[in-house]
């Protein structure tokens, strides 16, 4: 449930802060009658992310290969996130002047809607996305994190744009985009291992890759165990797992260390934090 939440924490949160940059810029140039254009291109962008999400699930219980599946929207989601938060890490700093150029040239209430629901739907999309992988896993959880994400980032959002509580949403971002790519990396991993029984189920060989880098020997009914109470956590937001195979191993970490050097030399060897205390 906590890499749930935190995914769609952060897509929640970047969605509610470009509706209010929006809203905040049409009260200041006098379309507040506007504002109602972008409450329904809102509407229309959940609602289709709804129904996305609900077409991918259906699509999953009725294919038979689920390995295959399982593991090509593990590694989609994975590319998705991936350029979300590289994306955030180079051009977020410029998000409020991008948005207020296109919404001044948005003048027709169509033009509003449709730019709204493209901007806010990308944010869903990228949510149904990232989700697709763990809610196959466990729906159950999938759900409680969605949920709670939204409201977490929309309590936040309200204390920023309607209370005024002063935030630093680059260093929000630079920790969080830390977090994510370690989410990224055990989904990269979690997506190696369904193809890789995928393959030995279609009769492949496929050599050193499919045997097993290390196991650790931790039993099923153990709190420790990737299934656990306790070791679930860490299997969702690090990857972690009592047994892997070289393949695995590769891709997993191989990600995590190329793009982790990417991710903090995008946004400078020094944290945000230490840069505003200068």
């Amino acid at each position: 449930m906590i890499g749930q939440f935190l995914i769609t924490f952060r897509e929640a949160l970047e969605a509610a802060i470009i509706v209010a940059i929006i809203i905040a810029y049409l009260k200041r140039t006098d379309r507040e009658e506007q504002i109602r254009d972008v409450w329904i291109g809102v509407g229309l962008s959940v609602l289709a992310s709804v129904v996305l999400g609900a077409i991918i699930l259906g699509l999953y219980g009725g294919i038979e290969e689920k390995e295959l599946f399982e593991g090509i929207a593990s590694y989609l989601a994975v590319i998705v996130l991936t350029s979300m938060i590289y994306w955030m890490a180079t051009k977020g700093r410029n998000i409020r002047a991008e948005i207020e150029r296109k919404v001044s040239k948005a003048i027709n209430p169509l033009a509003l809607v449709g730019f709204t629901f493209i901007v806010v739907f990308r944010e869903g999309l990228e949510t149904v996305l990232f989700l697709t992988p763990f809610a196959i896993q466990d729906l159950g959880g999938t759900l409680m994190g969605l949920v709670s994400g939204i409201i977490g980032a929309l309590i936040l959002a309200y204390l920023i744009y309607g209370v005024g509580m002063r935030i630093n949403l680059r260093t929000f971002f630079y920790y969080s985009s830390i977090l994510l790519v370690f989410v990224a990396a055990g989904l990269a991993g979690y997506g190696t291992h369904e193809l890789i029984e995928w393959a030995e189920e279609e009769g492949m060989n496929l050599g050193f890759i499919e045997e097993t880098a290390y196991n650790l020997g931790i039993p099923e009914d153990s709190v420790f165990h990737h299934k656990g109470v306790i070791g679930s956590i860490f299997a969702v937001l690090f990857g972690y797992s009592v047994k892997m195979e070289w393949g695995r191993v590769i891709v997993q970490f191989g990600y995590l260390i190329v793009t982790l050097y990417l991710v903090l030399r995008a946004y400078g060897q020094e944290t945000p934090t230490a840069k505003a205390e200068k």
